[in-house]
C-alpha cells in the first residue's frame, strides 16, 4: 500500500489540536467498552486486571497511516474495528479469551475530533463479539496517524497452544474467511472505475471491502479449537502459505493443504477477481492468489489430531494434513519441513512481509 497524503484540513472541523488532552479524553472514554475483569479501569496511572488463571497472553500490534491503513478508504470507525480485530484474534490464537486492550494513538494536531470519536466506536465494536474492553493507553501529537494496540487475554486454565505443537497425523483446519481482505484491498487500489462497477454489480464485492476495512474474525474459534484439542494454532495475519509455513517449521513437521479450488471462497473472490484483471483463467490465478497469500482476515489456522475432527466448533473446516517430513508422500520437500499444495511444493515465499513490503 502506498503511502498517501492525508486530505487538507477543513477550517469549520473541530481538531485534536484545538483541545486539551482532558478535553479529548472526555469526548472518547465514554464510547469505549469497558472491560468486565477490570476493578481499576480508565483514569488512573494504570488499570488493574483479574484474571483468575495466573497467566496472561499479551500480544501488541501497530497500524500506521499509509502503510495499514488510508484516511480516504477507511473510516476512523473501520480503523478501530481492524486494531481491535487483528489484537483480538492473536489472543484467541493461543487459546485465550481476549478480555482487555491498551490502546497507544498518535495524531497530527489536524484530526478532525469527530475521527478519532469513530475510532472509539470502531474499538467498541470489534470487541463486542467477546466482550473485551478498553482499559488504557496513551495519546500523543505527532506527524502521521498511528495505533498502537496492545491485548491481553486469559487463558482460564487451557494450556497455551503453540505453533510448535503440530503432528504428523493431525488434521489442518480454518475457521473464519481467506482472501477476502486482499481482494478488498485489490479493488480499493484498481481505481474509480473498477469500484463504480462493483458498487454497480456485486454483492461478493462489498464482503472483500468490509473486510479489507474491518476484518471480523472468528474469535470464538480460538478457544473453542484449544478446547477440543487443537495441538498448534495461530490467525491467518499474513496470507494462508506463509503462516503454514511457520507452522510448519516451528513444529517440525510438513503441512500438505488441500487444492484451494475445492474451498468454497472462491465462489466469492473469482468474481471480484474478474472486476479486476477480466473474467476467465486470470480471474481464477488472481483469486487462488488472494485465498492462498492474501492476509489480515484472522482466521483462526490450527492442527487437530484425526480423531478429535468430530469435536471441531462451528465454522471450522479441515484444509490439509500434517505429514512427517521423511514421509513418502512428502518426499517433494526434500525431508525438510515446510507446505505442500495438493502434494506439490508451495510458494511460501509470498504473503505480506512489513519490510519487503511482499
Amino acid at each position: 500500500m502506498s503511502i498517501a497524503e492525508s486530505p487538507r484540513p477543513d477550517p469549520g472541523v473541530q481538531r485534536v489540536g484545538d483541545l486539551s488532552e482532558e478535553e479529548l479524553l472526555a469526548i472518547i472514554t465514554p464510547l469505549l467498552p469497558r472491560a468486565t475483569q477490570a476493578p481499576v479501569g480508565t483514569g488512573d496511572d494504570c488499570a488493574v486486571l483479574s484474571f483468575p488463571d495466573a497467566r496472561t497472553a499479551v500480544s501488541t500490534d501497530v497500524l500506521v497511516e499509509g502503510h495499514h491503513f488510508r484516511t480516504e478508504w477507511s473510516t476512523g470507525r473501520d480503523v478501530g474495528a481492524r486494531a481491535a480485530a487483528q489484537n483480538l484474534a492473536d489472543a484467541a490464537a493461543m487459546g485465550a479469551r481476549p478480555v482487555a486492550l491498551v490502546v497507544g494513538l498518535v495524531m497530527p494536531p489536524t484530526t478532525p475530533v469527530s475521527w478519532v470519536r469513530d475510532l472509539a466506536l470502531g474499538l467498541a465494536q470489534g470487541c463486542e463479539s467477546c466482550g473485551a474492553g478498553v482499559v488504557g493507553g496513551d495519546l500523543s501529537a505527532g506527524d502521521s496517524l498511528v495505533v498502537a494496540v496492545t491485548v491481553l487475554g486469559d487463558l482460564e486454565g487451557r494450556t497455551p497452544v503453540l505453533r510448535s505443537g503440530a503432528r504428523p497425523g493431525d488434521l489442518v483446519v480454518h475457521a473464519g474467511d481467506l482472501g477476502r481482505s486482499a481482494a478488498g484491498l485489490a479493488l480499493l487500489s484498481a481505481g474509480e472505475q473498477v469500484m463504480a462497477e462493483q458498487h454497480r454489480e456485486l454483492p461478493q464485492a462489498q464482503a472483500c471491502l468490509a473486510a479489507f476495512r474491518a476484518p471480523v474474525p472468528a474469535l470464538a474459534a480460538g478457544p473453542a479449537l484449544a478446547d477440543a484439542g487443537a495441538t498448534s494454532m495461530m490467525d491467518v495475519s499474513d496470507g494462508l502459505l506463509r503462516d503454514a509455513g511457520r507452522i510448519a517449521r516451528a513444529s517440525g513437521v510438513v503441512i500438505d493443504l488441500n487444492d484451494p479450488d475445492d474451498l468454497p471462497e472462491l465462489s466469492v473472490l473469482e468474481p471480484v477477481a474478474g472486476l479486476v484483471v477480466g473474467h476467465g483463467p486470470a480471474a481464477r490465478a488472481l483469486a487462488r492468489n488472494w485465498l492462498l497469500n492474501g492476509g489480515e482476515d484472522h482466521g483462526m489456522l490450527a492442527t487437530i489430531a484425526a480423531d478429535a475432527s468430530g469435536s471441531l466448533p462451528a465454522g471450522a473446516r479441515v484444509i490439509g494434513r500434517v505429514l512427517d517430513p521423511h514421509d513418502p508422500q512428502a518426499h517433494a520437500l526434500g525431508n525438510r519441513p515446510g507446505v505442500l499444495l495438493a502434494g506439490e511444493p508451495a510458494q511460501e515465499r509470498a504473503g505480506w512481509d512489513h519490510f519487503a513490503g511482499t
